[in-house]
């Protein structure tokens, strides 16, 4: 009799004889251990075609289990979310789910674990969205919860961990459970990253995003990790009932006439470098040559200066605080938060207009007392560089002003998203702050390639 076992990540599968030619092109023979072998993402796939041919085997991969019990606490879900689960149950438990910030990705998530009630992991990419996860399961379920990372190995029926932890550990804990659950799931498409997937022979796959698409191109494989796209509903479709109503506003400063000058000297400095080596940055390897040939020489480091030097005058030009201050002012007595592209940036707003900051050197303690300030009323406004893109809950923030950021769509939707959570008859507001005539300009045109902000 053919029997399947999982093996470092992989899935064995021996004495398969007659039965060999059922199985799908994923399963290789291994001459070394002298069996078919595939990765352990292949596991569906194989019985799934050993139950169409009717051949018996024994399976002695699967180690996860059935949960003792469903939900223990029930709401009713948005129209959207029922029909997210409807859609990934007929994709035969694969897919993602993209919904905007705020939508309600995570009781998507929860929805599912109670349709297939088998063994979860479910993984993150911060400690802090590890926190919120294990907090949503433990109510929701009333079973311990299990966790992977940040010092923590408790593996439970239900485990949250992180991209970093379980690629890591899937290679031990990949027979383990029978739902995945991938949050911000644009984060595993990669080398590392996938093997969280690849490693892990759960038949149910769940990966939910606000926005899939990645700058590399590589989103196309969440398809073969996680599944199809089974649902996908914009801000614009669910702004105003399930959503804040918002306004996105872009407003232009320029430089003084001191640092317009340096601007353009620095400016001057790079475009010839680029220009008298050939690098055209309309091609995927643009970057990558830059950075390759400005460490070779002198004047190739001088141009990196240069170049960086241009962006820190564009994104911190002195205008925009000029322009900070007025919009604070003029939004006193709501909750705003200040988006920064670096963490110099951050703290020099923070010194000047006399409120809290958080960064990545934020310890968690402290950031979690900065947003229970925040969302009390305590503070009127906070400011931060990346690290609240993503995995803040502050329903009571109303406007986000984005002082400088990068180029990407999806960094701009999250920005978006922190100020999107319905309550009572909010209405939302976004300012870009962006200096005319530099190269941000570019890049504010770049980061608004979304249909949120048409």
């Amino acid at each position: 009799m053919l029997v399947l076992a999982f093996v470092g990540g992989t899935l064995e599968i021996r004495d398969a004889g007659a039965h060999a030619a059922l199985l799908p092109s994923a399963c290789q023979w291994d001459p070394r251990t002298r069996c078919h072998r595939a990765p352990a993402l292949a596991y569906a796939d194989v019985v799934r075609a050993l139950h169409a041919a009717k051949a018996p085997y024994d399976d002695r991969a699967r180690g996860y289990e059935e949960l003792p019990q469903g939900m223990r606490l029930r709401r009713e879900p948005r129209p959207y979310q029922s029909e997210a689960i409807a859609a990934w149950r007929a994709a035969r438990g694969r897919g993602v789910v993209v919904l905007p910030t705020g939508a309600g990705k995570t009781h998507v998530a929860l929805m599912a674990i109670d349709d297939k009630r088998r063994n979860a992991l479910v993984v993150t990419p911060t400690l802090d969205l590890v926190r919120q996860w294990y907090d949503a399961l433990r109510t929701t379920f009333g079973l311990p919860v299990g966790l992977v990372g940040g010092g923590e190995h408790d593996v439970r029926a239900l485990t949250v961990t992180t991209y970093d932890s379980a690629h890591l550990h899937m290679e031990h804990l990949g027979a383990r459970f029978g739902l995945l659950v991938f949050d911000e799931a644009h984060h595993l498409p990669g080398a590392s990253y996938a093997l969280a997937a690849r490693l892990s022979l759960a038949p149910f796959r769940l990966g939910l995003t606000a926005t899939p698409e990645r700058a590399d191109g590589r989103e196309s494989e969440l398809e073969e990790l996680i599944g199809p796209i089974v649902l996908r509903r914009d801000v614009t479709e669910l702004a105003g009932e399930f959503l804040a109503d918002y306004d996105v506003e872009t407003i232009g400063v320029e430089l003084t006439a001191d640092e317009r000058a340096e601007y353009d000297h620095e400016r001057a400095l790079y475009r010839g470098f680029v220009a008298r080596n050939g690098i055209r940055f309309d091609r995927p390897q643009g970057w990558g040559e830059f950075v390759m040939l400005s460490a070779r020489s002198d004047d190739g480091r001088r141009a990196m200066r240069a170049y960086q030097r241009q962006r820190e005058l564009a994104f911190g030009a002195k205008s925009k605080l000029e322009a900070l201050g007025e919009l604070l002012e003029l939004h006193r007595l709501d909750r705003a938060i200040v988006f920064t592209q670096d963490n110099a940036t951050a703290y020099r707003i923070s010194r000047r207009f006399l409120v809290p900051v958080i960064t990545h050197q934020t310890k968690v303690r402290e950031r979690s007392e900065i947003l229970e300030g925040l969302s009390q009323g305590s503070y009127g406004a906070i400011v931060t560089s990346k690290v609240l893109n993503e995995g803040v809950d502050v329903p009571e923030a109303n406007v986000a002003i984005v002082v400088s950021g990068s180029g990407s769509v999806r960094e701009h939707v999250q920005r978006l998203g922190r100020v999107l959570r319905k309550k009572g008859d909010k209405r939302a507001v976004l300012y870009e702050l962006v200096t005319e005539a530099t190269s941000e300009q570019y890049t504010s045109q770049r980061r608004r390639e979304h249909v949120a902000y048409r």
